[in-house]
């Protein structure tokens, strides 16, 4: 890997820190607020690459100059291609579980914005299909007392307790995790030429 220049992750995920770390990447983390309300009827991936790009120039409008990354993960059913957010309690997050669960199964977008400056920014979005084997109801109820589903889209982690679930993968594990890391560093290796 070429050594690469300092990346600001303009993200309070600890998950995409460890991520980035883990693949050599040197970041420091700048989270910025962002309004991230789903606009009316918007699907799963504009809204992602919508949120991804908004995070970005939030953080550069602060950070002029830095190379960001900026990005937003959604769980998505093809039935019903809207986001699923974040669960609001653990009714709604074994709701969720439910709907995303069995043979259908889900998918999982992550978008990610890169750039130095307002004329070099770029949106990537990167799409993950799981699937999950049936959960029994104990199982179920386990897992909400944990309280490990909070603050996750779809409302699980798939680096933890989720990982027993997962019967099928296709695509990037990392991008289900927050960020699809290959892409992203296979990017930032480019500009770095």
């Amino acid at each position: 890997m070429l050594a690469l220049p300092p990346l600001t992750l303009a993200s309070a995920s600890p998950r995409r820190a460890s991520l980035l770390e883990q693949a050599g990447v040197p970041i420091e983390v700048r989270p910025v607020p962002c309004d991230e309300t789903p606009l009316d009827h918007e699907g799963a991936v504009p809204y992602a690459r919508r949120i991804a790009e908004a995070k970005l120039r939030a953080a550069l409008a602060v950070h002029p100059g830095r190379r960001i990354l900026a990005a937003d993960t959604v769980v998505w059913i093809e039935s019903s291609p809207t986001p699923l957010g974040k669960p609001a309690d653990a009714d709604a997050c074994a709701a969720m579980l439910e709907r995303i669960g069995g043979p259908q199964g889900h998918s999982v977008t992550t978008a990610w914005a890169l750039g130095c400056s307002e004329q070099d920014l770029e949106v990537h979005a990167e799409t993950t299909r799981v699937w999950f084997r049936p959960l029994a109801r104990h199982e179920l109820e386990a897992y909400l007392r944990t309280d490990a589903w909070r603050d996750k889209a779809g409302g699980y982690g798939i680096q933890a307790e989720a990982a027993s679930w997962v019967t099928r993968l296709e695509g990037s594990y990392t991008n289900v995790v927050g960020l699809p890391v290959a892409q992203v560093v296979a990017r930032l290796e480019a500009l770095a030429r």
